[in-house]
């Protein structure tokens, strides 16, 4: 649940209803692989410095969005409709070593492996030194996050240095684009508080995605191959969670792994999708530059990159997640437009109520099944 262009530290508490040391999560194939905590510690050494700005416009900024945040709450309800009784929580406004020390931490609670060292002193030690690079490297991308694990009400970041960095790139109004961005990340917020069930649902999937028995080596790579050969005779799916690594991926997994993957691409599609269709129909009377905002944001997302960037681009998965919104959107566009919210917001349901894949770019597939 982020919101990409392109925090707490690493002490962040623990989930109320996750016990890491849980017998079951030994077994997960994430257990042990991963020092999460050595992971933060290489992130928060390979990360670059933000942009530059005064003690004085830091300090402004954290508190705008700090603002921002707390406001966004009720636009956001008034456009989905969605509400609770729950209490609505500070935002916590990090640099990028404070988001990657979070991201560790949030895996490690959702991966039930924790952040204590396993098994001596070089245990997942080696795996922790790439997750750290691949950290740092998504540290400069993040603008904001909704961690649903971390905290009794999950834990809302904001990464100042990344947003004032993008709103200066953009040439757009600093009140406008801070607000804007929150809005996204607080939808989030408002789609997990309202549906409880969202988290479970999460975690229940990437315990399936950990859950990978013995198997034998060259069952793998026949996967591997005949996707591969797919993709050279022009036959593979046009579909962006099918192409790229995350598509090579997908190809190596067994069939419960993969349909695990699935339903988590799929969520984050509908995730991504809902905040961004909610950012723009805020309106200008929110937010007055909202279309200014909108049009500079996407030439931004799709410009090119160099070449090191779209490898680690494609190799991090973030083409696939720029598609995601792309998607996602307009399938909440539309079904809103056809049906409207009241009608739409029948997807939080349940899972049988959330987006097939043969759905999300056939939005009346969706209306036809679950509306009737």
């Amino acid at each position: 649940m982020t919101i990409r262009q392109g925090p707490g530290g690493p002490g962040a508490p623990e989930s109320a209803d996750t016990d890491p040391s849980d017998t079951g999560s030994e077994r997960r194939a994430f257990s042990g692989a991963v020092d999460w905590r050595w992971a933060a510690r290489t992130g928060a050494a390979l990360v670059p410095a933000g942009p530059r700005t005064s003690r004085l416009a830091a300090e402004q900024a954290v508190a705008e969005l700090a603002d921002a945040s707390v406001r966004a709450e009720e636009p956001v309800r008034a456009v989905t409709g969605l509400l609770d009784d729950q209490p609505v929580p500070a935002a916590r406004i990090v640099d990028r070593p404070g988001w990657i020390g979070a991201a560790a931490d949030s895996m490690s609670l959702l991966t039930g492996t924790g952040t204590a060292d396993r098994g001596g002193a070089l245990a997942g030690k080696p795996a922790g030194v790439q997750v750290g690079a691949m950290l740092a490297f998504l540290s400069t991308a993040i603008l904001g996050q909704y961690d649903p694990f971390t905290g009794p009400d999950g834990t809302l970041l904001l990464v100042a240095p990344n947003i004032v960095g993008v709103e200066r790139a953009l040439g757009v109004t600093p009140a406008d684009f801070r607000f804007w961005v929150c809005l996204h990340e607080v939808t989030h917020r408002v789609q997990f508080s309202a549906s409880p069930w969202l988290a479970g649902y999460m975690r229940e999937n990437v315990e399936v995605l950990g859950d990978i028995e013995d198997e034998a080596t060259s069952e793998m790579l026949a996967r591997l191959i005949t996707e591969l050969k797919l993709r050279r005779s022009g036959r593979a799916p046009d579909d962006p969670n099918s192409r790229g690594v995350v598509g090579l991926l997908r190809a190596t997994q067994p069939p419960a792994q993969r349909e695990a993957l699935d339903r988590l691409l799929m969520l984050g599609t509908l995730l991504e999708g809902h905040a961004d269709h909610v950012m723009d129909a805020v309106g200008p009377s929110v937010v007055p530059t909202v279309e200014q905002i909108r049009a500079a944001f996407d030439k931004r997302r799709t410009r090119p990159a160099n070449p090191v960037q779209r490898l680690l681009r494609a190799l991090l998965g973030i083409d696939a997640k720029v598609a995601q919104y792309v998607r996602g959107k307009a399938f909440v566009d539309e079904v809103v437009t056809t049906v409207g919210m009241q009608q739409f917001n029948a997807i939080w349901t349940e899972a049988d109520t959330l987006p097939r894949a043969e759905e999300i770019d056939d939005p009346q597939r969706w209306i036809t099944r679950v509306l009737g």
